[in-house]
C-alpha cells in the first residue's frame, strides 16, 4: 500500500504545478485547445489520482500516511521537510480541491474562450490549485504557510485578471492587503509555537501542546487566537471580511474556485487541523464560535439587499463559512468539514450557473435588470434552482444534511446553546429569503433583456455533475467525514425531538416568505427595504469599508502627509543631491570622444609619475 500511495500522492500537487510551468514557460504561444488540455487536464488527472488514493486509503489499515519528498531547510537544527501528510481530513480537502476544481477548470475552458490572456488565466488557476493542495497536504506548518501565501498571491493575480480596469486592480490589492493583516497574526502564532515547542511539525506541535500546557493556558490561548486571526482574514470573517464582495471583480470561474474549492476554506481547514490547540482553550474556541455566529448573521442581512448577482453569492459564502466557524467553535468538528464539502458542491454550482446567466446577458450582473429567464436559459435555471435549494438547506438536499447537524449541535452547547441556535436559525431563515429573492428576480417575472444561450458541453457538463452532487452529496458525505475529527461523528448531540422539526421547517418558512415578498407579478421591483436607509446600510456591507476608512486609512494618510517634510528627511535629501551631482560630473567624462579620453589618460599618467617622483 505504501509504495502505491507514495507514487500517487506525490503527483496530486505535482500535476497542477507542471501545468502551470508549461503554460508559464510557453508565454501564451500555445493554441487555446492545447491550453485547455494542459490547464484543465492537469487538474483532472490530479482528481483521478486523488480518487485512487482515497480508494487505496479506505481499503487499507493505516489511519495516517506520510510521504517525504525532500529536505527543505537545515539551519541550526531546524530541518523542516517538504512532506505530504495524508489522513481523513487531508483526503476530504484534497478531494474537494481537485474534484470541484476540475469541474470549474472545465467550465472555464468555455467561459474564458473569447477572452484575452487565455493561457495566463489557466496558468494562474493551476498555480492556485497547487498552492491549496500544498496547504492541506503539508506535514508541517511551514509548508502549510507556503501554500497559505501561495493562495494569497494567486487570488491577487486572478481577482485583478482584467487589469485594464482600475477598479479590478483595486479589488485585487484590497484582497491582498486585508488578508495580509490576518497572515501577520498567523505568522506571529507560528513564531510563538516554534519558540515554545521547538518545532513546526503539526503532529509534534499538537502533542507538545497537550503535554506542555494545561487546559486554559494563557500562552496556548494567545497562540490559538493568533491562528484564528489568520483564519479570519483568509476566510473573510468579521472583521476582515470586506475584501470578499469586491473580489467579484475577477472572472466568474475564479469566484467559483475561491468560494468553493480554495482560499476561503483555508481558514476552516487551519482551525480543524490545529484543533487540539483550541480544545485546550475554551476561550479561543468560544471566540471561533462567536466570530462565525456574527459573520453568518451580518452576511445574511447584507445579502438581502444586494443588486449584483455575484455579490449576493459572495455574501452567502461569507455566511456559510460563518456556519463552518460556528460549528468548529461549538465542537461539531466533523459537521464543519461536512458543510465545507457540501458547500463546495452547491456554491460552485451557483457561481457557474450565474456565470452562464451573466454571459448570456452580455455580462450584465444587476438582478433588477434581469427577469423571465427560466425558459430562455433552462439548464442554468434548473441548476440555480438546485443550488439555491441546497443553499437554503431545504430537506433532502446536501445543504440540509450538513447545516442541520450544525444547528442541532449548537443547541446542545451548555449555557448559551439555545441562544446560539436561535441566532443561527434566524440567519438560516434570511438565507432562504434572499435565495428565493435571487431566483425570483433572475428567472421569473417579465424579461428585460434578450439572452443568447451559447453554452457548450464543457460548460453544461460541470453544471449537471455539480447539480447531482448538490442533491445527493449529503448522503455519501456522511460516511466520508464521520470520525475525521475528534467529535466522534455527526449525531448533532443531545436535543429535544421538537428541535429537529423546527430546524427543518425554518428554510421552508423562509422560502415561503421570499415567494410572498418577491412573487406574484412584483418581481424585479425594489422593495421598501431596498430603498430605505437601512437597506442602503446593508447594501454597503454594514459600512465596514467606511468605518475602516475613517479609523485607519484617513489617519494613516494624514500621518504620512504630515511626515512628508520631516526634518530628518533633509539628511537623506542632501545625500541624494550629492549623489546626483556626482553622477552628472562622472557622466560628463564619458563623452565618447577619443581625443578627450587620450587627454585624460595622458594627464592621469603625468599625475601618477609626479606622485612617484615626489613620494620616492
Amino acid at each position: 500500500m505504501m509504495a502505491g500511495m507514495s507514487s500517487l500522492i506525490a503527483w496530486v500537487p505535482a500535476l497542477p504545478l507542471l501545468g502551470f510551468i508549461i503554460l508559464f514557460a510557453t508565454e501564451g504561444r500555445l493554441g487555446r485547445v492545447s491550453v485547455a488540455l494542459v490547464g484543465a487536464g492537469s487538474v483532472g488527472l490530479a482528481a483521478l489520482l486523488t480518487g485512487a488514493v482515497i480508494a487505496e486509503f479506505a481499503g487499507g489499515q493505516q489511519a495516517v500516511y506520510v510521504h517525504t519528498l525532500w529536505q527543505w531547510i537545515n539551519v541550526d537544527g531546524f530541518t523542516p521537510a517538504i512532506r505530504l501528510y495524508v489522513d481523513g481530513l487531508a483526503l476530504v480537502m484534497t478531494g474537494v480541491i481537485t474534484g470541484v476544481g476540475f469541474l470549474i477548470h472545465l467550465y472555464a475552458t468555455g467561459y474564458m474562450w473569447a477572452e484575452q490572456g487565455y493561457s495566463r488565466f489557466f496558468a494562474y488557476m493551476n498555480l492556485f490549485v497547487f498552492a491549496m493542495l500544498m496547504l492541506v497536504l503539508g506535514d508541517n506548518l511551514l509548508v502549510l504557510y507556503l501554500g497559505w501565501e501561495g493562495v494569497g498571491l494567486c487570488s491577487y493575480l486572478l481577482i485583478g485578471f482584467f487589469h485594464q480596469e482600475a477598479a479590478n486592480g483595486y479589488a485585487a490589492r484590497k484582497a491582498f492587503v486585508v488578508t495580509r493583516v490576518g497572515d501577520t497574526a498567523m505568522a506571529l502564532g507560528l513564531f510563538l509555537l516554534f519558540r515554545e515547542l521547538g518545532s513546526l511539525e503539526i503532529q509534534a506541535v499538537l502533542d507538545g501542546a497537550r503535554s506542555a500546557w494545561p487546559e486554559g493556558s494563557a500562552l496556548n490561548t494567545l497562540i490559538a487566537l493568533l491562528l484564528l486571526g489568520g483564519a479570519v482574514g483568509k476566510s473573510a470573517q468579521v472583521p476582515l471580511q470586506t475584501w470578499l464582495p469586491d473580489a467579484m471583480a475577477g472572472p466568474t470561474p475564479v469566484s467559483a474556485l475561491i468560494h468553493a474549492a480554495t482560499m476561503v476554506t483555508a481558514g476552516v481547514y487551519l482551525i480543524a487541523r490545529t484543533h487540539d490547540l483550541f480544545l485546550l482553550s475554551a476561550a479561543a474556541q468560544m471566540a471561533v464560535a462567536v466570530v462565525g455566529l456574527v459573520t453568518l448573521l451580518v452576511a445574511a442581512c447584507s445579502a438581502m439587499t444586494q443588486r449584483d448577482l455575484k455579490r449576493i453569492l459572495a455574501y452567502s459564502t461569507m455566511s456559510q463559512i460563518g456556519y463552518m466557524f460556528f460549528a468548529l467553535g461549538v465542537g461539531a468538528w466533523s459537521a464543519a468539514i461536512f458543510h465545507l464539502m457540501t458547500h463546495a458542491f452547491f456554491k460552485a454550482l451557483l457561481f457557474l450557473a450565474a456565470g452562464s446567466v451573466i454571459l448570456a446577458l452580455h455580462h450584465e450582473q444587476d438582478v433588477f435588470k434581469m427577469g423571465g429567464l427560466r425558459r430562455a436559459l433552462p439548464v442554468p435555471f434548473v441548476c440555480m434552482l438546485v443550488g439555491s435549494a441546497a443553499l437554503a438547506a431545504l430537506p433532502l438536499t446536501s445543504g440540509f444534511y450538513s447545516k442541520d447537524v450544525i444547528l442541532l449541535a449548537s443547541f446542545s452547547l451548555a449555557g448559551v446553546g439555545p441562544l446560539f441556535w436561535a441566532v443561527a436559525a434566524a440567519a438560516a431563515l434570511l438565507t432562504a429569503i434572499y435565495t428565493t429573492r435571487m431566483l425570483c428576480l433572475v428567472f421569473f417575472g417579465t424579461a428585460k433583456l434578450e439572452p443568447h444561450n451559447q453554452d457548450g458541453w464543457n460548460m453544461t457538463l460541470p453544471l449537471l455533475v455539480l447539480a447531482l452532487l448538490s442533491l445527493g452529496g449529503g448522503w455519501f458525505g456522511l460516511d466520508a467525514v464521520s470520525s475525521v475529527l475528534p467529535d466522534g461523528g455527526l449525531d448533532g448531540g443531545a436535543h429535544p425531538a421538537w428541535l429537529v422539526w423546527v430546524t427543518a421547517a425554518v428554510p421552508i418558512i423562509g422560502v415561503g416568505l421570499g415567494a410572498a415578498l418577491y412573487g406574484r407579478g412584483r418581481m424585479g421591483e425594489p422593495k421598501s427595504l431596498d430603498r430605505s436607509a437601512f437597506g442602503q446600510f446593508l447594501l454597503a456591507g454594514w459600512n465596514f469599508d467606511k468605518l475602516y476608512d475613517l479609523l485607519i486609512v484617513r489617519p494613516f494618510v494624514w500621518l504620512a502627509n504630515a511626515c512628508r517634510h520631516e526634518p530628518v528627511d533633509s539628511l537623506y535629501n542632501v545625500l541624494v543631491s550629492v549623489t546626483r551631482r556626482g553622477h552628472a560630473v562622472f557622466a560628463y567624462t564619458q563623452s565618447g570622444q577619443l581625443r578627450w579620453y587620450a587627454t585624460t589618460m595622458g594627464l592621469g599618467i603625468a599625475v601618477v609619475l609626479l606622485l612617484a617622483v615626489v613620494l620616492l
